[in-house]
């Protein structure tokens, strides 16, 4: 692997007081990442944790779980709580990029779709969780799917900003144009035309 394609994460915090701010007990807990969004062990919402989980406003639970632990990993308050529950083995090569539209907060948080708001790169993104849950590791397989994911993410986000005039454009000189992408000289001039006036009216 070549220096430019390997994987690269924020480094460990380089003094003893920056380790002072994450204690091992700590990883029995659930950190709040952003407002209203918490990340923890399923330890965090067992069933003696009810006043904990009501008393910070939770009202859906994701459950991460491999299938093995179907039998004592599960919702302890259906409820209570909306859950999704995923299973998901934590192997390098299980995919996880189908289980991402499940997984949209849009309905959970006031926020919305964090993505659309926050709009972060997956390192930034990693960062930042990585500062309020020290204890996150990801395999390489789920950091390279999310690499992926933000490639596509980011290629659907520039097709929804685009305008319907872009898009319809962008399709007709594509689907008009079998072998040549030439325009001709009166297509250049409207395309010209266009330019100017969305920098005006911009």
């Amino acid at each position: 692997m070549d220096e430019d394609n390997k994987l690269q994460f924020p480094s460990l915090p380089a003094t003893k007081e920056d380790l002072l701010d994450w204690a091992y007990p700590m990883r029995r807990e659930m950190q709040e990442i952003l407002p209203g969004l918490f990340l923890g062990p399923y330890s965090a919402a067992m069933k003696s944790k009810l006043p904990s989980l009501e008393r910070q406003g939770i009202t859906h639970v994701v459950c991460v779980r491999q299938d093995i632990e179907a039998n004592f990993i599960k919702p302890n308050f259906p409820h209570t709580f909306r859950y999704l529950v995923l299973d998901i083995a934590d192997n390098p090569v299980e995919n996880i990029i189908r289980f991402f539209p499940s997984c949209c907060l849009s309905n959970c948080i006031p926020y919305g779709n964090i993505w659309d708001e926050i709009q972060v790169t997956i390192m930034d993104a990693f960062s930042h969780v990585q500062e309020r849950r020290f204890c996150i590791n990801p395999n390489v397989g789920f950091v390279h799917q999310l690499q992926e994911y933000e490639a596509i993410y980011l290629a659907k986000l520039t097709i929804k900003m685009m305008s319907p005039m872009q898009l319809g454009r962008s399709f007709s000189l594509q689907a008009g144009m079998q072998g040549s992408r030439k325009r001709s000289l009166e297509e250049d001039e409207d395309f010209g035309a266009m330019q100017v006036t969305a920098a005006h009216n911009g």
